[in-house]
């Protein structure tokens, strides 16, 4: 009985630990491709010759970001 109760004990705390872990690697990863790879993109993007499809989605990303309510 002890052992039923501590493997569900377990779960729920591991289980509440697993979704922290992601959650927190979601906004990582959103952090990493806005303030990294996106800036990134677009400036290779330039260096490349390729002003006509990196201002429009610089264009794009700046208005939608401007539109989306911030969160908290």
């Amino acid at each position: 009985m002890l052992t039923l109760l501590f493997i569900i004990l377990m779960f729920l705390i591991f289980g509440k630990l697993i979704v922290f872990a992601l959650r927190a690697a979601w906004g990582i990863s959103k952090i990493v491709c806005t303030i990294v790879l996106l800036p990134l993109f677009l400036i290779g993007l330039v260096f490349a010759g390729l002003i006509g499809i990196a201002f429009p989605i610089l264009l794009v990303v700046g208005i939608v970001s401007l539109i989306i309510p911030k969160h908290r």
